[in-house]
């Protein structure tokens, strides 16, 4: 059965919005990607269950914020309601689908905002939560909220600040509010990005975008506390050049990490031992610039990494037994490709 991947990207080149491309498993190829709605730098989206409705960030005439599309009967994709204000647009959307709430993380703006929806999409600004601090690093100057998604139960929103070093828990209460209840502090300039839980353990894989490293976290659900146990790099030691740590997946048999390196233009893969520590498996490089997001298919058998900045798609195949990739299609021409999303 194929499967369509949605694409997010900016629209400062080429691009022109959500894009769409299906891979076909009889072939082992991806086909030709066309375009679902025109948006301004879609950076990152989510979908409802069905994909019938698509929340993304929506960037256009100095004014960024959150729009809702809905499917159409040609698969395409029409606008239907969308919350903006001046300045910039928010980095990472997540869609919380037992309270209809819709998340958003903004860099710029240091901040998380909450929304809420209903099944045809309309969205309205709850409450926005703003961090306060900095790090070391020259990027850390002040908060830069990266992502803000549920913990695997549902019971927490889990943020990382990469301005700030942190990693937060918030509690969201009956009146529709936001609680911190948790904080991990990480070494200076980790800059933490982009966290995944592993779906067979209480631990938690942290992507410091900063130090090009993994953090392995053990995790606490009925706190929300996380605990440091394993830092690893993601990047070789005789690689001196820039490197940015970018998105981290698991298999969902919790036995492999993965994560995109932007500067070495690779993917990290790791093993998981019992205890969820991590050892290197290998780096593969992703045959494009900036690989700024990857996923898993259904079948978890391929690998999509989607590239910034040249412009293209590349097909791996995953070995399930030993988390090693290998290249299928690297030519997939898709426009400053940002997001890869199921």
């Amino acid at each position: 059965m194929s499967t369509q991947l949605l694409l997010g990207t900016y629209t400062r080149r080429v691009s022109e919005g959500i894009y769409s491309a299906v891979l076909n498993p009889v072939t082992n190829q991806l086909d030709e990607v066309t375009l679902l709605a025109k948006v301004g730098s879609p950076t990152y989206l989510d979908t409802n269950e069905d994909k019938s409705i698509i929340y993304s960030v929506i960037n256009e005439n100095d004014k960024g914020g959150i729009v809702s599309l809905v499917k159409q009967e040609d698969g395409s994709y029409e606008r239907h309601s969308e919350v903006v204000t001046e300045g910039a647009a928010p980095c990472y959307v997540a869609y919380d689908e037992e309270r209809e709430y819709v998340y958003t993380s903004n860099y710029h703006k240091g901040e998380i905002a909450v929304y809420k929806t209903d099944v045809e999409g309309n969205l309205e600004l709850l409450e926005t939560v703003a961090h306060t601090g900095s790090s070391v690093h020259e990027n850390q100057d002040s908060p830069h909220v990266h992502y803000s998604d549920l913990s695997p139960d549902g019971n927490f929103l889990i943020v990382c600040d990469l301005g700030t070093d942190e990693v937060y828990t918030y509690e969201i209460t009956e009146d529709e509010k936001l609680e911190e209840v948790a904080r991990l502090k990480v070494a200076p300039g980790t800059g933490p990005r982009h966290i995944a839980f592993s779906p067979t353990l209480e631990v938690a894989y942290l992507f410091g975008e900063l130090s090009s490293d993994v953090l392995v976290l053990d995790y606490n659900p009925m706190t929300g506390e996380f605990t440091e146990k394993q830092t690893i790099s993601t990047i070789p030691d005789e690689h001196t050049g820039f490197n940015g740590g970018a998105a981290i997946r698991v298999s969902s048999d919790g036995k492999f990490v993965y994560g995109s390196n932007r500067g070495h233009d690779s993917i990290v893969v790791y093993k998981a031992d019992e205890t969820g520590k991590l050892t290197l498996v290998d780096y593969t490089a992703t045959e494009g610039e900036t690989p700024r997001d990857f996923n898993f298919d259904e079948t978890e058998k391929y690998l999509i990494v989607g590239h910034q900045d040249s412009d293209n798609l590349s097909l791996f195949e995953r070995n399930q037994e030993d988390g090693t990739l290998t290249l299928l299609q690297k030519d997939v021409a898709a426009p400053e490709v940002v997001c890869v999303a199921l």
